[in-house]
């Protein structure tokens, strides 16, 4: 378990945030120079990365999660789901913390913190959250047979990371990569974050038809798929 591992591993668990918001920051300033006078760019990267980092740990550590815990499934209270379950309350408490380090940090070096709609910030979070595990579900049932999904989740991650809205908004692009990138769910979630903290930013390109039915697809196919295979799961 992530909370259980060495002490390094446990520093790096909270600090990669903070690492890659600073990264990235130092890149945008030397590249581009002066990041945005409209709103605040720290808090605009920290805001994205944090659900962003939630959501690619609960894919990445579901992925395996029934080859890796297949030894407790001997007991007939302990179902493969619950791995998943498990995983997933992991990441919000890690997620919760690196929160509550940001919004620490920002408040003694006096960054922007005045959240336009903190509910809807909060409801983001917990819709990511929701659709992050719908997908788990599928990707850990697809990749219980076949090994190969790991792997070509682990290519996709990477470049979702700069193709979900996290360091820019969509309407700084043209049209055409706005409307490609707009068939990425991550990249309305991320949208929708933004226009909830910022007063300057809207969530006009925010489709909320798109990612419902985004979130309900893999939730259904994965959860179907689940109940239909829990026994060969079990066996494997």
């Amino acid at each position: 378990m992530r909370l259980t591992q060495s002490r390094s591993g446990l520093f790096w668990t909270f600090f990669e945030p903070f690492y890659q918001v600073a990264f990235f920051i130092i890149i945008k300033v030397v590249i581009f120079g002066t990041v945005s006078d409209n709103y605040d760019y720290t808090v605009f990267l920290a805001i994205a990365f944090t659900p962003f980092i939630m959501f690619r740990n609960i894919i990445t550590k579901s992925l395996g999660a029934f080859t890796a815990n297949k030894n407790l499934f001997i007991y007939k209270q302990v179902k493969p789901i619950d791995t998943i379950i498990a995983r997933v309350l992991i990441e919000i408490f890690i997620t919760s913390i690196v929160i509550l380090l940001f919004t620490t940090i920002a408040l003694y070096f006096n960054f922007d913190t005045n959240v336009q709609h903190l509910g809807i910030l909060a409801f983001a979070y917990i819709w990511i959250i929701i659709f992050a595990f719908g997908l788990s579900i599928l990707l850990a049932v697809l990749n219980s047979y076949t090994t190969i999904v790991e792997s070509i989740i682990s290519m996709l991650l990477t470049p979702l990371l700069f193709l979900s809205a996290i360091f820019y908004t969509v309407d700084t692009l043209s049209t055409e990569l706005r409307d490609l990138l707009l068939f990425n769910p991550l990249t309305h979630f991320m949208e929708m974050i933004h226009a909830a903290y910022f007063y300057t930013l809207e969530d006009t390109y925010v489709n909320y038809t798109y990612i419902t039915f985004w979130t309900i697809l893999p939730l259904h196919v994965g959860l179907w798929f689940y109940i239909k295979l829990e026994k060969r799961i079990i066996s494997l």
